[in-house]
C-alpha cells in the first residue's frame, strides 16, 4: 500500500500563521516600508546611545572655538557651532528629544482619540452628536497657531510640550475609531457577548476595541511623525524646547543666521527631520496594507 509522503517544506508552508507573523509577511512586501523601518530604527538607536557614541556632552564648549562656527574636521565630524559645541553630539541628543516628544505625544493623542471615538461610536445618539461636533470644531481650527498660543502662555518643558501636542492631535484618531465602532457594534460576536450579560465597559474595551486595533496602530504610527514635525516647528519658532537643550527644531533655528557662511549647521538637522518623516509615512503605508485583511 502506497503512502503519500509530504515533504517538510510543504508541511511547514501549510501550517497556519499567527496574526503577527502574517502581518509581518504582508508588511515585508512593501520594500519602501521595510527601508523606512530600518532607517527609523537606526536613527532611534543613534539617538538613544548618544552618550556612548560621542565623547562630548551636548553643552560642552571648546573655548578656543568661540565666536564663529567651524567646519567639519576629524575631531568634530559635523563641525562646531558659534559657542564651540560639537554639532554631531547635539544632533544625536536632539534626536532623543524629538523622538521622545513624538512618541509620547502620539500615545497621548491615540489614547484620547480612541476613548472619544469608542464612546461616540458605541453609545451613538446625543453622545455621538456632542463628541463629534466638538471634534469637528477642533478640526476646523488650524492646530499650529493654537499650539503656538498655548506654548506662548506657558513656557513649555518637555512633558508640557508632550501634553499640548497630544491634547490637540487626537481628532483624526477619534473619527477613525468611531467609524470602526459603528460597524463592529452590530457584529454577531458583540451581540453574543451582550446576550450573556457583558457590561458596556467590557463590550467596549474587551470585545470591540481589540478588533479595531489595526487602524489604531496605523493612526498612532502616523501621529509619531506628525508630533515630531510639530515639535520641530515649535522649537524652530522659539516656542518649543529651549536651548541649551538641543532638538532638531532649535538646531535649525540656531543655524539660520549662519546659512551663508556655515550651511553645514542647518543641513544635518533638516535631513534628520526629512528622513524621519519619510520613514514614518512609509511605515504607515505598509502597516495600513498589512493590517487590512479585507484586501
Amino acid at each position: 500500500m502506497n503512502q503519500l509522503v509530504v515533504s517538510p517544506a510543504l508541511r511547514k508552508s501549510e501550517e497556519p500563521r499567527g496574526w503577527s507573523a502574517e502581518v509581518w509577511r504582508r508588511f515585508k512586501r512593501h520594500r519602501a516600508s521595510v527601508v523606512g523601518l530600518v532607517v527609523l530604527i537606526v536613527l532611534a538607536l543613534l539617538s538613544l546611545f548618544a552618550p556612548l557614541i560621542s565623547p562630548f556632552a551636548f553643552d560642552a564648549q571648546d573655548i578656543e572655538l568661540l565666536g564663529t562656527p567651524t567646519a567639519p574636521n576629524a575631531t568634530h565630524w559635523l563641525g562646531t557651532d558659534q559657542l564651540g559645541r560639537d554639532n554631531f553630539t547635539r544632533l544625536l541628543y536632539g534626536g532623543q528629544i524629538s523622538f521622545s516628544v513624538g512618541l509620547a505625544a502620539a500615545l497621548v493623542a491615540s489614547a484620547i482619540g480612541a476613548t472619544v471615538g469608542a464612546i461616540a461610536g458605541f453609545y451613538r445618539g446625543w453622545v455621538d452628536v456632542v463628541l463629534m461636533r466638538v471634534t469637528d470644531i477642533l478640526l476646523s481650527i488650524p492646530p499650529l497657531p493654537l499650539i503656538l498660543l498655548l506654548s506662548g502662555l506657558v513656557r513649555p518643558s518637555v512633558p508640557t510640550l508632550i501634553l499640548i501636542i497630544g491634547a490637540l492631535g487626537w481628532m483624526s484618531t477619534a473619527r477613525i475609531i468611531r467609524s470602526e465602532f459603528l460597524s463592529l457594534r452590530e457584529r454577531e460576536f458583540v451581540q453574543s457577548a451582550r446576550a450573556i450579560g457583558s457590561t458596556n465597559g467590557r463590550l467596549i474595551w474587551l470585545h470591540i476595541l481589540p478588533n479595531a486595533i489595526a487602524p489604531l496602530i496605523v493612526a498612532t504610527t502616523l501621529a509619531v511623525g506628525h508630533s515630531i514635525l510639530v515639535e520641530s516647528a515649535l522649537s524652530f519658532l522659539g516656542f518649543g524646547v529651549h536651548p541649551p537643550t538641543p532638538s532638531w527644531g532649535n538646531l535649525l533655528n540656531e543655524a539660520r543666521q549662519w546659512l551663508d557662511s556655515a550651511p553645514w549647521l542647518a543641513i544635518p538637522p533638516g535631513a534628520m527631520i526629512f528622513a524621519t518623516m519619510l520613514a514614518v509615512n512609509f511605515i504607515g503605508d505598509g502597516l495600513r496594507d498589512a493590517l487590512d485583511f479585507r484586501n
